[in-house]
This record gives structure tokens, sequence and C-alpha cells, in this order.
């Protein structure tokens, strides 16, 4: 989702691996080991778990996170937790990480030490403030001068214990004053409206024939405002602390006036020291993007190049591959790369050159497509865009399975346990591996058309380089979906999201067997025991080497890199594509039943969407709703004010709408965004909308009283239709921009290998020896094009930092008052006026 800037769209995203946590402190009883699992939060809002690591002081998660982040934030915290089964899990300690402070650790692993969880730190939201200095002519005549206090509003104030009913208590603080006033309190709303003034007075009376309004410069100093805001609690322990402000008087300046937003600061003592590594550690690789995104004119001239990459001759010259030859890792460049080209649908002739162009280059027919290259990256990346349902079709049920079961599977008979038998656990891992193998090679008509387009590609081009070599057609493919596909996803399964953690020990193990078979069973090497290197491995093998096995493979690899295109694509049986648990509003079919909330499992197939009653009732008994795909005629946001609940969004259909409360901001977009993909082909979907509920006989939008009244605010839509792709190609081309602005370095010295080629015929020279230039002239001239396309946009961009930082006030709802911007309104303010003294 992105965030409008006067034209410009500002996305954020994070991808973070959650590696382990070492020296945690030790449970205070005779166990002393702890069940610790970490939390992602923005702010304060959890929006990623790991699994819990059971009886370990030093845990291992292993677990990879990505999010489109929604909504502004100004922490990213993780926080480590004890599991507790008979009470409330205790929070060990946390990181936090500021927004402004995350490029310090780009894309390297850091060890981060915990700081301890004190409620008085734990703060989020921002309030209005509005002050004025007055003078007041008391009784007796004489002059004094009073502070009015105006609380206007709150918003983003966290929720504690599953209800927010803040209130305001403002003091004046000076070295004699603690006066203390509060607001009522406003239940149910974590974005109350106060709108309550309160008065304070600053000095003493002064003559009354002072022409002027006067501050003495010491008072000043010395009187500061404080606003705490407060949860009101039932509980017996008191009221929750939700943060405070603390406002210098001297901000009023000569006007005596002062209204800005600030940012809740935590307490004074919020953040008590501790030393290193006493509450232990947590290492953590954090990637976090910010793309701010032009109108898509401003791209043309960059994206057309990019887009003419697959006609270039030599496609060595081109833009595309250029970007992988200058960016320190293929993987960077073929991520957005990849994601252009499938948007505009040009992925298959772009995948064809680059790879024809390689297996031009390749000399052994057995080494084809082994090396990191920029084609096997995209091709990489394409299977993983393309192919994540495929993987979910095929894989999915059994690996479930597996991970439910616990079988026995240990067949290296050191690895033995006492209690396992060596026999047992081979027929239980040759079962495992016979159902993959046969899914697999039974799975050619559901394999998604682009990627077969590109594996015929591979196969006609192998072919024709290497002639005398029968089975390079075969092993071209095979390399890429048994080894770069199939194999990978399941050995880790929760990178391609067919499970939601990384696999327990023992299971990891099952499926680093089934893999390494799996990937054998693919090669179609000559002598496939001697692939292995344990003398286990190729022991179990035997139970494969029969040639149904090879033929089943020709056979998928044949129909997977056919030329013949088959119409129907379409899979009978139910996909599952999202499921887990949420709060579901009642429908109110009985007309006099309670429209109550509460928690429901919800499943999401490309048939139907529906709820149960558990988890457990969704695998055996009928769903309590269920609504067929084409019923869904739009899904959208619903305002908050509607039931005063955060991340409510509703699936309308023909008679009723079904409102709906997902557990944090990240999980309600990505069911919209999978709700809005499944259903973006019904044809009878909705072009308006209504944004609030329809409560006590009207809507609370526009305030009609028919409840099949028409929409008042057109649908979001636009989404593609195809349930893969999500791709918007003005963002990844102003990622690619990113990627050669960082590494102009890089492109100017290949300008300069282009010109060394040209005029000189000798050894290459080292400087230049790592770049692939086929042709210097026409490279050349695909540099100067794409170097004067980024220095374009490079000007735009450093325009759009002036302008911003021109217009930006500091104290305004879009940039409230915090540490860091005090200082810079404090500089505003004197620029524009000095202090009376």
């Amino acid at each position: 989702m992105a965030v409008e800037e006067e034209g410009l769209r500002v996305f954020q995203s994070v991808k973070i691996k959650i590696g382990e946590a070492k020296n945690i402190p030790p449970y205070p009883g005779p166990n002393k080991m702890r069940d610790c699992y970490c939390t992602v939060n923005l702010d304060q809002e959890e929006v990623f778990r790991t699994k819990t690591i059971e009886k370990s002081l030093c845990p291992f998660y292993g677990e990879d996170f990505y999010c489109e982040i929604p909504r502004t934030f100004r922490h990213l915290s993780f926080y480590i937790f004890d599991r507790d089964v008979f009470r409330r899990d205790s929070s060990i300690g946390k990181v936090a990480v500021k927004k402004e402070d995350l490029q310090k650790y780009h894309g390297k692993d850091h060890w981060f030490p915990l700081q301890p969880v004190c409620a008085d730190s734990e703060v989020q939201g921002k309030v209005h403030l509005e002050l004025r200095l007055s003078e007041v002519i008391t009784d007796s005549g004489v002059v004094c001068h009073k502070l009015a206090t105006r609380v206007l509003e709150c918003q983003d104030l966290p929720i504690v214990n599953g209800q927010c009913d803040p209130y305001a208590a403002v003091s004046l603080l000076g070295p004699s004053r603690s006066e203390a006033k509060k607001t009522k309190v406003k239940r149910k709303n974590n974005n109350p409206q106060f709108d309550e003034v309160f008065f304070f007075e600053v000095t003493k009376p002064l003559s009354y024939t002072k022409r002027h309004f006067d501050v003495e410069e010491d008072d000043v100093d010395k009187l500061a405002l404080k606003v705490d805001l407060w949860n009101a609690s039932n509980l017996k322990f008191g009221d929750e602390f939700l943060g405070e402000v603390r406002v210098p008087l001297k901000v009023l300046g000569q006007s005596g006036v002062h209204d800005a937003w600030y940012f809740l600061q935590p307490r004074d003592n919020g953040n008590k020291s501790v030393k290193a590594d006493e509450l232990g550690s947590l290492r953590l690789n954090i990637v976090y993007t910010e793309d701010h995104v032009f109108p898509t004119e401003h791209y043309n001239p960059l994206r057309d190049l990019l887009l003419q990459s697959a006609h270039v001759e030599p496609v060595s010259a081109s833009a595309a591959h250029i970007l992988g030859e200058v960016c320190r890792e293929k993987q960077e460049a073929a991520v957005p790369l990849v994601r252009l080209f499938l948007h505009y649908g040009k992925i298959v002739p772009f995948l064809s050159a680059i790879a024809h162009a390689e297996i031009s280059r390749t000399q052994d027919p057995n080494t084809i497509f082994r090396g990191n290259s920029l084609t096997s990256k995209c091709i990489d990346e394409t299977m993983k865009l393309a192919g994540m349902h495929y993987l979910r079709v095929t894989l999915k049920p059994i690996i479930d399975e597996i991970c439910a079961d616990h079988k026995p599977c240990e067949i290296d008979p050191v690895k033995l346990k006492e209690s396992e038998n060596l026999d047992t656990n081979r027929e239980n891992l040759r079962q495992y591996v016979d159902r993959i193998f046969t899914v697999i090679t039974s799975s050619g008509v559901s394999c998604p058309t682009v990627m077969c387009d590109i594996f015929f590609s591979l196969r006609e081009s192998a072919a024709s380089r290497f002639q005398v070599d029968p089975d390079v057609r075969y092993t071209a493919v095979s390399s890429f979906i048994f080894l770069r596909f199939f194999a990978p996803a399941i050995l880790s399964p929760n990178l391609f999201h067919l499970r939601p953690h990384h696999p327990d020990p023992c299971t990891s193990r099952t499926l680093t067997l089934v893999s390494k078979t799996i990937q054998t069973l693919g090669s179609l090497a000559k002598s496939k025991s001697a692939n292995f290197k344990e003398s286990y491995m190729a022991a179990f093998y035997d139970y494969f080497n029969e040639q149904k096995y090879a033929d089943a493979v020709k056979n998928f690899l044949d129909l997977i890199s056919s030329s013949a295109r088959w119409d129907q694509k379409s899979i009978e049986t139910p996909i599952m594509l999202k499921e887990g648990f949420m709060i579901k509003r009642a429908q109110g079919r009985n007309r006099f039943g309670l429209k109550n909330f509460k928690k429901r499992w919800f499943r999401l197939t490309n048939h139907e969407f529906t709820y149960h009653k558990t988890k457990g009732n969704a695998k055996g008994e009928g769903a309590l709703c269920s609504i067929p795909i084409e019923n869904i005629l739009a899904v959208e946001r619903l305002e908050e004010e509607s039931f005063k609940m955060k991340n409510m969004f509703q699936v309308i259909q023909p008679e009723r709408a079904l409102y709906i409360q997902a557990n944090n901001c990240v999980e309600a977009r990505d069911w919209i965004d999978i709700l809005t993909k499944v259903s973006q082909c019904n044809r009878k979907r909705l072009s308006t909308y209504h944004p609030s509920a329809f409560l006590n006989g009207h809507w609370l939008c526009c305030k009609l009283s028919a409840d099949t009244a028409a929409g008042c605010t057109p649908c979001t839509g636009g989404l593609p239709a195809n349930i893969q792709l999500d791709v918007d190609g003005d963002r990844e081309t102003e990622r690619i921009y990113s990627l050669y602005s960082t590494y102009m370095a890089k492109l100017v010295k290949m300008q300069e290998a282009c010109g060394s080629k040209s005029v000189y015929d000798g050894p290459e020279q080292e400087e230049y020896s790592t770049f692939v230039i086929d042709d210097p002239q026409e490279t050349y001239k695909t540099l100067r094009l794409v170097i004067s396309a980024v220095q374009t946009l490079e000007q735009q961009h450093t325009q759009y930092k002036r302008d911003k930082f021109r217009k930006t006030k500091y104290g305004s709802q879009e940039h409230p008052i915090g540490d860091q911007s005090f200082q810079c309104y404090i500089r505003q303010q004197s620029e524009s006026s000095t202090y009376s003294i």
C-alpha cells in the first residue's frame, strides 16, 4: 500500500531474517531452561511471530519475514517472550530500532543486545496541543499572564489488553509548580478527540501600564508543560502509562501562541541502563526499503531501454544485462528485472535471449546453468513468482502430513536413536519419496504456462548447442524444475510459503533426505549412487534404480517443455490460498438475532471463502458460512469509526456484507489483497461501495436509510486477475534506477572498458576482466543512454527532496515534533521570530 505525497507514491517494505538468540538469562527455578519465541512489531502492533523453541537459552529460529508496511511507524521492534502454559507469557527483552536508524543495519547480520521491557518505555502515538499565553486583568485591576492549554486530540494510541480508554493529565512544571488537571476518559477509542482547555498562571501580576506583553526569561526557562496520556484501567494494578510530552514554554516565542503535534515519548526513567548481554542478544538481518515512485511518464526513457533488452544484439549490450554486470549480487538485479518483464509480458523473450547467450558460452553440457549467473537467478525468481500456487497444489498436502506425523525417517546408522528401527525408517522415507515423486511427475498439466514457455526455450537452445548429447534437452530443464524449484521447496518449505515456520529438527532432517533423493531422481545422472557422498544414501537409492523412475522424469520434462499448448489450465480440486483466525460480526440472517462479534477460523480457496467455529472443524464438519468466490462483489476496508475497531474490512455479497477484523494491519492488507485478486474476474463486481457500516437504520458514511442503496465511494480495484502476480511496473523501474544509481561508478568503469576494448587488441586489462562485453560499441551506446536516463531521474529526486525539505513544517500532523525534530522546530521558530525579553 502506497502513501501519496504530492504526486509521489511512497512504498515501505521490510525483509527480516530472524537468526538466533544467545545468552538468555536462565529461568529462576530448578529447570532453568526457557521456551522462547520472537515477535516482530511495528511500534506496539505485532505483525509476525516465530515458532516457540523449547528448552533452550540460545534458541535458533532461522525464520524469514517479509511485508509491505501499510502505515507510518516510528520503531521496528523485536520481543523475546518466554511461553508459560499456566500464566501470561512473560517478556524477556526487546530490540527497538528507530525508523531513521534502519539503514545503518541494512542487509547485514547484526547482534543486537536485548533491552528490558518496561511499561514506561512502551509508547506510540501522537498528541495535538495548542498553547496560548494571554493577559488577564484581576479583580484588583492588575495584569497577570495565564497559559491556556488546549488538548485537542490523539492518534494511534496503543491498545492495551484489548482496549484503549485514554485520558490526558496536564501539569505545569517549574521550581515550585506541580499542578495537574485531567481530561475526561474517552472509552474504547485509540484516536480520542478531547478538545478540552486548562488554564495555568504563568507569571506574577505585572503593572497594567506596561504597554507590550512581556515574559521574563528566567520564568520561561524554568517552566514546562507536561502532558501524560493514560489508559483508564479497571484492574487493581492501576492505570497504564501510554506516553508523555514535555513542552518548554520558550516555544511560545514573541507571539505567545504555539500549535503543534507531538510524538509521545517514554518516561525519563523508561529506559533503564543494563550491562551488555545481561539479557542476551538477538541476531537479525534487516532490509528496509522505501521507494519514492514518480508518475509513470518520468520512467519512460529508462523503462523503454530495459524492455528492448530481448531484441538488442548481442543481448550482453542490453540495459538489463548491463544491470546484472554492475550489481554486486546477481540476485539484486534479477528481482526487479523479472517483476518488470513479467508485468509487461516480455519475460519469455528476455529469458530466452540471455539463456541462449549463456548456453553459447558454455563448453561442457555437464556444467550447463550450474553457476549463479543472471540467467539462473532470473529463472529462479520467475519460478518463485509464477509457480507459487503450483507448489501449493503439488507439495503442500504431503509436506503438511510429514510435519504433522513426525514419523522417524533417519537412515544414517550413526544418528539412529536406540528406540528406532533402521528398516522401518527406510520404509517411512521410501513412502514419502515415492508419493512426492508421483505427485510431481503427474503434475505437468498444472505447470504455469510462462514456466512451460521458458523451459521450451531452454530445451531448444541446449539441444541446438550440444547436438551430440541426447540428454542435454532434459538436464537443461531439470536443472531448474528439480534442482532449483522442487528440491529447495521441500528442503525449506517456509521460504516458499508452504509452511508458516521453519520445521523442527527431526522434520527438517526428514525433508533434507527427501529433497536430496528427489533432486537426484530428477537429475537423470548416469550413475545415481555415485552422486551421494554418504554410503547410507547410496544404499537407500537402490530402491529407485528402476527404469520406470527415469521414464517418469523424462515424460514429465517432455510435457512441461513441449511447444504444444493446452487450453484448459484450471485445476478441479480446491487450492488452499490462505487461512487463519479472525473476528467476524454476525451477518444478521435472523432478523432478531444478535449481531455480535465472534472469533472464527477462516479459509480461502480458489472456490470459496468459508469460516468455521474452530480450526479443527475446518477439516471435518461443514462450514458455518460459505461464500462462493463468484458471489464476492468487492473487498474493501471498513472505516474504524463504524465499530471503533482497527484493521477491519468487508466482504461484500449480493445480499449483505460480512464485516471482519484481522489481527493486525499487515494481515488485514494480505486478506484484502488475496480476496480481491481471487474475485477480480467476477462479472458482477461493484464499482462503488460504502466505506462505513449500515447501523441504526442508515449508512454511517452517506446517511442514506436504504440498506440496498448504491455505494457512495469508488471501489479501489485495479489489481490483476492473476492470483500469482501483483506487480507495479513503475515501482520496479524505480528500484532498477536505484541500483543503477548505487553502482554508477561501475557503469563508468564499464564505459572505460568498452573504450579500451575498441582501441586495444592485446590482452584484456585485469580491472576490466569482470565485465562481459561482446560488442564494445553497442555496449557503450547503451551505457550512455542508461547513464543519461539515470542522471535525469537523479535530478528529479534531488529536486523533490529540496522541495519537501522546504515545505516540511515540524509540528504538523504529518511531521510531529519528536526527539530529533524538536531542535529543527526551535530553529524554524528562531528564523521567523525572536523572543521578547
